[in-house]
């Protein structure tokens, strides 16, 4: 078998540009160029002006090793390897290792139920609004907390499982995403609102720009009657501590996937607990294996959505009546 980084001669005269390569993979221009010299991958040809060319075959793995980052394998263990190879290792991970979006929710251990397939099946068919009009129906039969521990954290998986296989392509995992959100908000607006205690400010780190596992806690964290603050995604530490000050909570709640990197992640959460009181808590959870192989001092992990409400409880029984 060819090695995907080879080619004939002249192959790659109409190949593709860096940017368009940026574009197609998520992977900067400056990553491109650093693996180049690093790793002898990818191998570019040069246009008449000197410009990078990649084929079709080089765009393919590099695809493939996106996603293999995202969850959570590194650079150099992977960009060297035959593209054969990398697909096999897509396949050969657990479920809960391997999903995307799973590394976004706080339910990395939930397996998928077998009844998700009509979903999965309108998704891939592009019927957004059939795929819409069937979540609200299962939030309005099941209730929202058993929809999100019982249909959106297996989805997560069974959706995840399916990008990292190639099924899915990324702008496929966007409609998801933008679905469950638009449906997960909706739901979350129709929770009476409380003044209850703890007060709790939700969002996530910058490049972390996965937001349905904090929609996810924000919806079990409503329904226990806590008072909820979003503020979305990629919200810089400086940012957290001026709103968890400004709205008095008692709580601040993260969701961290896979893909982002363990130091940005233990630094964060290091910055953020010494600039915040101290008896403000901080929350975090999701498949960022280094919450849970390297626990940060004074910040409290979740795997799972289902450990939030003893969480609570242990909070209300120290604080007294709320």
């Amino acid at each position: 078998m060819k090695n995907s980084g080879s080619s004939e001669p002249g192959s790659r005269r109409s190949g593709a540009a860096i940017g368009a390569v940026e574009r197609d993979t998520g992977l900067s221009k400056d990553t491109l160029r650093v693996w180049e010299r690093r790793y002898g991958f990818p191998r570019p040809e040069r246009d008449a002006f000197g410009e990078r060319l990649y084929s079709v075959e080089d765009v393919a793995k590099l695809r493939v090793i996106k996603r293999l980052i995202d969850q959570g394998h590194r650079p150099g263990k992977i960009v060297e390897l035959p593209v054969g190879d990398l697909q096999r290792l897509t396949e050969s991970r657990p479920t809960a290792r391997r999903t995307r979006q799973g590394g976004d929710a706080l339910s990395m251990q939930t397996e998928p139920h077998p009844d998700l397939a009509p979903y999965i099946e309108l998704m891939k068919a592009h019927r957004i609004d059939d795929l819409r009009r069937e979540l609200v129906q299962a939030v309005m039969r099941l209730g929202l907390g058993h929809f999100v521990t019982s249909i959106v954290a297996p989805l997560n998986h069974r959706v995840g499982d399916a990008w990292a296989r190639g099924y899915f392509e990324v702008f496929e995992e966007h409609l998801y995403t933008e679905s469950v959100q638009v449906v997960l908000r909706n739901a979350i607006n129709g929770v009476p609102t409380t003044r209850r205690r703890p007060r709790v400010l939700l969002t996530t780190f910058p490049q972390e720009p996965h937001g349905i596992g904090i929609l996810m806690a924000e919806a079990i964290l409503a329904l226990e009657g806590c008072a909820c603050v979003s503020l979305g995604t990629q919200t810089p530490v400086r940012d957290i501590v001026l709103a968890a000050n400004a709205q008095q909570s008692d709580i601040v709640a993260l969701s961290f996937s896979a893909c982002l990197a363990p130091n940005p992640v233990l630094d964060g959460l290091a910055e953020l607990r010494t600039r915040l009181p101290p008896a403000t808590e901080i929350w975090a959870g999701g498949t960022s294996q280094v919450l849970y192989r390297r626990p940060p001092k004074d910040v409290h992990t979740f795997k799972t959505l289902e450990t939030i409400a003893p969480a609570l409880a242990r909070w209300r029984a120290a604080h007294g009546p709320v």
